[in-house]
């Protein structure tokens, strides 16, 4: 006769404490490691920004792959190709900023004489006695030292030689991040598998789980974050220059570039091209034009921009997304404040798991305490009046 099999026994998990006293050195080995990585933020920035690079070069280096080139030679080659089109656009766009700058500073002379002599007597003010804009002079200063690139540059220089310390660690940055992805785009498989082993054979299945959807969410905030970035910029820009500014391009592509924050690409840019209009125009009728071009940049970044290029897989509301950008400046400086929407989506997604697993919980079902023994609920609600 059969007999049948014994069911396994199961383990009831640890508590808390409990697991906190057996594992503390796990723990506190974790925590040394995040004051270590606070202590060392200010030179956090270009490893924070060679992972970004190499996080977004991954699947294309993938990609090469699977047509059968070596992992090292297709890294060459996106390297190759990114370092030509940098140099392309440096090529095409540097000459003409460098114009606009120029006309803008050609332009500051009259602005301030316009404004001495026709916008501050319509608003009924007045300078001080003894401070009025010496626009002659003014003038004289601007074409001696605005007066074509040869000027430009030595001013540039100039500024450069008096400060040489920051220069030399600016260009350390700028050497090492792309040496950094190199190294990081070249390892990142073995560098996932390496940390996909160190993760407790228990919790491998969450761990898979939080990673592929983290992976998800990453991807469209950073993926479609930088296109949304870059769409911005070439309508802000070519917005400007159908309206008539001379520095279209300047403040197009700043104003698209600082559009991962909300509204400041939008507030920021409209108070630049205001600002730069009234310079080139001394009017201001112009300025509903340049309010046009950034409502419409606006209405098309928040109805077909970012629905179309980063969804809504993201989960990050306008108030948290500026609290965290905010929060990773002060916690982190320069670092923080690259690394806080990235970090933020993660976090998200953790919060996200986290809920899903509380609403499963013995504690969020219940439904009441149990009754004590020997009474009968039952009998005793009956027996209310």
């Amino acid at each position: 006769m059969a007999t049948a099999p014994i069911p396994p026994t199961r383990v009831a998990p640890a508590n808390a404490l409990t697991m906190l006293r057996e594992h503390w050195g796990w723990f506190a080995l974790a925590a040394a490691i995040l004051v270590l990585f606070y202590l060392l933020g200010p030179i956090l920035a270009p490893f924070a920004i060679a992972a970004v690079f190499a996080y977004l070069g991954d699947p294309v280096v993938d990609r090469l792959e699977h047509y059968g080139l070596s992992r090292t030679v297709g890294v060459c080659l996106v390297f190759v190709v990114v370092a030509a089109l940098t140099t392309l656009a440096l090529v095409l766009i540097v000459p003409l900023l460098q114009d606009q700058v120029l006309s803008l500073a050609d332009n500051l002379p009259a602005w301030a004489q316009w404004v001495q002599q026709v916008a501050m007597p319509k608003l009924g003010l007045k300078m001080p006695r003894g401070y009025q804009l010496d626009v002659d002079s003014l003038r004289k200063f601007m074409a001696s030292h605005w007066d074509g690139a040869s000027d430009f540059a030595s001013i540039v220089a100039g500024y450069v030689g008096r400060s040489t310390p920051a220069l030399l660690g600016f260009l350390a940055n700028l050497f090492l991040v792309p040496i950094v992805s190199f190294y990081l785009l070249r390892d990142w498989d073995r560098m996932v598998i390496l940390i996909r082993e160190l993760i407790p054979r228990r919790l491998l299945p969450q761990a898979d789980a939080f990673a592929t959807e983290t992976n998800d969410v990453l991807s469209a905030l950073i993926r479609g974050q930088l296109l949304v970035m870059l769409a911005l910029a070439f309508i802000y820009s070519f917005g400007l220059w159908l309206v008539g500014l001379n520095v279209a391009l300047l403040v197009g592509i700043v104003a698209g570039m600082v559009s991962f924050v909300p509204y400041l690409g939008f507030v920021g840019g409209l108070l630049a091209a205001g600002i730069a209009m009234l310079v080139q125009e001394q009017a201001l009728m112009p300025l509903v034009w340049v309010l046009l071009v950034f409502t419409v940049g606006q209405m098309l970044e928040g109805a077909v921009l970012t629905p179309l290029l980063v969804g809504d897989r993201i989960g990050l509301h306008p108030v948290a997304v500026i609290f965290a950008i905010m929060a990773g400046g002060q916690l982190f400086g320069f670092v923080g404040v690259l690394v806080a929407l990235p970090v933020s989506a993660v976090l998200a997604v953790l919060v996200r798991h986290a809920l899903r697993r509380w609403r499963r919980s013995a504690l969020y079902l219940e439904v009441g305490a149990a009754p004590p023994a020997g009474t009968n609920p039952a009998a005793e609600g009956a027996a209310a009046p």
